[in-house]
Order: C-alpha cells, then structure tokens, then sequence
C-alpha cells in the first residue's frame, strides 16, 4: 500500500476539489465518473459512494477485483494540484457503518428517496504527481530535446 501524505489526504478531503475513478471493461474500454464523495479512510484506504449497483463503474470495479485490474483515482485542487493514485479494488460494502455513513450523507444530499448500492474501498498502489509544473519539470529533464519549434526558435 502507497502512503498518502497529509497534502493529498488534505486535497482528497477537500469539498471543492474534484474527484474522477478511472475503471475500464473486460475491452479494455474505459469509464470515468466523478465521485465527490471519495474520502481517505483512517487506514490509509480511499472509499468511495456507488449510487447504482448495475453501474458500468460498479460492474468494472467488480470485474478489477476477479481479475487483479488496477484503477485510477484522480484528484485536482482549486489551484490546479492534480494527483494521480493507482488504486485495486479491495472491498465493496453494502451494509455497516460504513455504508451506513455514506448512506446518511447521501440522504441528507440527495433527500430520502436517494439511492446506494455500496460503498467500494480501494487500496492506493502507486501515487504520482500530475500538476503542470512539476510534469514540465520531470519532462524537461527526461528529454531535453522534446520542444516545439516555437520554443527553439526564440
């Protein structure tokens, strides 16, 4: 398991920022959807709200778990802090007070007709900076010939 730093438990935590789980099918065809209620777990895990249990999120998810498939999590802040967190699908709760807690947000968020079908955990993997000016960085450095014309001509 990747450990997480405060800065990333932060920005995961963070209401504003965004938050997308990358999955994809027995193609290989992938799926994004947002999931703003991902939070980091006390254990160092990520769990996440999955409203519908016959989504495409949910049934890839299922799938990455019978077929040790990673997935992605990403997460940008405001100021533009992008992380990139390779994920496996760990575990799905459907009932306890996990789902418990994710249930009563999503009720007092959506009202009392809203639906949950479980809540996944994913254990982080890998943990990689996506922001611009730290990729622009690493990339310069990695290959120093990469430039757009406009750029060597100046």
């Amino acid at each position: 398991m990747a450990k997480l730093s405060k800065e990333i438990v932060a920005l995961i935590r963070d209401p504003r920022s965004i938050k997308v789980i990358a999955t994809s099918d027995d193609n290989g065809i992938p799926h994004s959807a947002f999931k703003n209620c991902l939070t980091v777990l006390e254990d160092g895990n990520l769990a996440f709200a999955e409203v519908f249990e016959g989504s495409r999120t949910n049934a890839n998810l299922v799938r990455s778990v019978w077929f040790d498939k990673d997935v992605d999590v990403l997460v940008r802040g405001e100021d533009g802090t992008t992380w990139r967190i390779a994920a496996r699908a760990y575990k799905y709760s459907y009932t306890g007070p996990l789902f418990q807690k994710f249930y009563d947000a999503a009720r007092q968020k959506r009202g009392p007709d809203s639906e949950l079908g479980g809540v996944w955990i994913v254990t982080p993997l890998e943990v990689t900076n996506e922001t611009y000016s730290v990729r622009k960085i690493e990339e310069d450095e990695r290959h120093p010939f990469y430039r757009h014309l406009d750029r060597v001509a100046g």
